[in-house]
């Protein structure tokens, strides 16, 4: 991914892009960071966890942006949303999460609320960003009901 991410950072320095080159920066920043942190190199889902955080940041900006009426801002914070989100592997389609979530029920044995955890356990790691917590967090719910 930081590779990757290397590469993009490069082409929008020819292409003069400075919104996608700023949203690099700060992305690479991240991502070398959690590396730091960690001390050792991101696994692939870790990666995908930093991508996530900072898309949800630049979405709660946002909000706040436009709440205080600061349209500027949260338009430049928006079109950054928008890079991140080009980042991120495509999302499930909700067929193809049902059918995740219906496969992990069926392998745990899971037939209450009480089973949530481990049908959770189950899924996520299958859907690590390409699927909201909280929405596959409620589906689980509604299917277990």
């Amino acid at each position: 991914m930081i590779a990757r991410l290397e590469t993009e950072l490069k082409d929008a320095m020819r292409a003069r892009d400075e919104m996608r080159l700023a949203v690099l920066r700060l992305t690479l920043a991240s991502l070398r960071a959690a590396e730091k942190e960690l001390q050792r190199p991101l696994k692939e889902d870790e990666e995908l966890q930093v991508l996530q955080r900072e898309r949800k940041r630049r979405l709660e900006s946002v909000k706040a942006f436009r709440d205080a009426g600061r349209d500027e801002q949260a338009d430049r914070e928006e079109a950054e949303f928008h890079v991140l989100e080009a980042l991120l592997p495509a999302p499930l389609s909700e067929e193809e999460l049902e059918r995740i979530v219906d496969d992990a029920i069926a392998e745990t044995g899971a037939t209450s609320l009480r089973d949530l955890g481990r049908v959770m356990a189950d899924v996520m790691p299958q859907v690590a960003g390409r699927a909201d917590g909280s929405v596959v967090s409620q589906l689980v719910r509604e299917k277990l009901a």
